[in-house]
């Protein structure tokens, strides 16, 4: 298994759930085109107070590289157990064992994993590797506490226009892996029954005021 991580083995002792690790990769990863992505949280009582829950975090970070051929999480699909996992629990083995299957059939070449945030706001940054034939990145966070809300993104291409971006930031907003009916960011676990497809978050408590403010971004930098 390729596996892209920030995560140092001392980390990864003090990671088995949610929280966080501010370090980055000492060995630089091989590709066409070497990226750092860095995971800035902006989400606070002040950018969403709504129900604004004790212990703000986010998990820690989990997707892969790929190509076209596959998709881990869309909006409007149905969540896998990766998704459900990761967003539920913060959980990131399933989502890794799914990347590995896309690697092993070809459509994919690199696991990523990488720190979580806490508390929230922070940064995390990941460095990561794509190439010509596999410039697809997806990558992607539980907001926690909450029932099954998660922030990523699916399938960005760093490959536009002929030729690899210099820097591309993202903001990221709140999905619903549509496996919990919680509504609330402390709700306690109602499993969805059936579960429905992904969602975007749009109402409370996302919303403010008129407007539905990201909870953060993710800057692509080439290096």
């Amino acid at each position: 298994m390729k596996i892209v991580s920030t995560v140092t083995l001392s980390t990864l002792l003090l990671l088995a759930g949610c929280s966080s690790d501010k370090s980055t990769n000492d060995t630089l990863p091989t590709g066409d085109a070497i990226y750092q992505v860095t995971f800035t949280a902006t989400w606070s009582m002040l950018t969403h107070p709504d129900g604004f829950p004790p212990n703000p975090h986010f998990s820690r970070l989990v997707g892969g590289t790929h190509n076209d051929m596959v998709s881990f999480w869309d909006n409007g699909g149905m969540a896998t157990v990766g998704i459900q996992n990761m967003a539920e629990l913060g959980q990131t083995s399933a989502l890794e064992t799914e990347v590995q299957g896309a690697i092993d059939a070809g459509t994919a070449e690199n696991v990523l994993v990488g720190g979580g945030i806490s508390p929230s706001p922070g940064m995390v940054p990941l460095n990561l590797a794509v190439t010509t034939e596999y410039p697809l990145v997806t990558l992607v966070s539980m907001i926690a506490p909450s029932p099954d809300w998660f922030v990523g993104v699916s399938g960005l291409s760093l490959w536009q226009d002929d030729d690899w971006v210099d820097t591309l930031t993202v903001d990221l907003y709140l999905y619903d892996a549509g496996t919990d009916d919680g509504a609330d960011y402390t709700s306690a676990n109602t499993a969805s029954n059936p579960h429905v497809p992904i969602t975007p978050i749009t109402g409370y408590p996302a919303k403010v005021g008129d407007d539905v403010p990201p909870v953060g971004t993710f800057t692509f930098t080439r290096m």
